[in-house]
């Protein structure tokens, strides 16, 4: 069973795929908290461990495009490592980001994977602060 979206990532409908948000006090914050949802939509991230870190580094010249990249990084990591990731830490500063990201490799018994996230998408793209002062990244990701 997957966990119940906090109030820091969510998922969001869309036709046959499915959207993910993150919502942080940063914009660091927010694309964690992406990663945590797209996670979310393989397993149940508490199912999770954070026993091995791998490093990722993003470029792009705007904020959507780096969030995709970050996303797309993530996804490339997890299919080439056979790993799920439950922990993410990004630093980013003048469309670079510099990220690690930790998790333990794909045990279906335990984790049960409930579909393949193939890669994040252009569509509902979106970086931004809200009037609340808090930032949001979204988009959906093709499962």
């Amino acid at each position: 069973m997957k966990p119940a979206p906090s109030n820091t990532w969510e998922h969001f409908p869309h036709q046959a795929d499915i959207g993910v948000r993150g919502i942080g006090a940063s914009e660091e914050e927010a694309f964690e908290e992406a990663a945590v949802a797209l996670t979310a939509v393989l397993t149940d991230v508490n199912s999770l461990e954070p026993k091995t870190f791998v490093k990722v580094l993003c470029e792009a010249p705007n904020d959507e495009l780096l969030f995709v990249d970050w996303l797309n990084a993530i996804v490339y990591e997890m299919a080439t490592r056979r790993m799920l990731f439950c922990k993410f830490q990004v630093h980013i500063d003048r469309g670079r980001l510099e990220g690690t990201i930790w998790g333990q490799p794909v045990d279906v018994a335990k984790h049960q994977p409930a579909v393949e996230v193939k890669g994040a998408t252009y569509t509902a793209l979106e970086v931004k602060r809200r009037e609340d002062g808090k930032w949001v990244a979204q988009c959906v990701v093709d499962v």
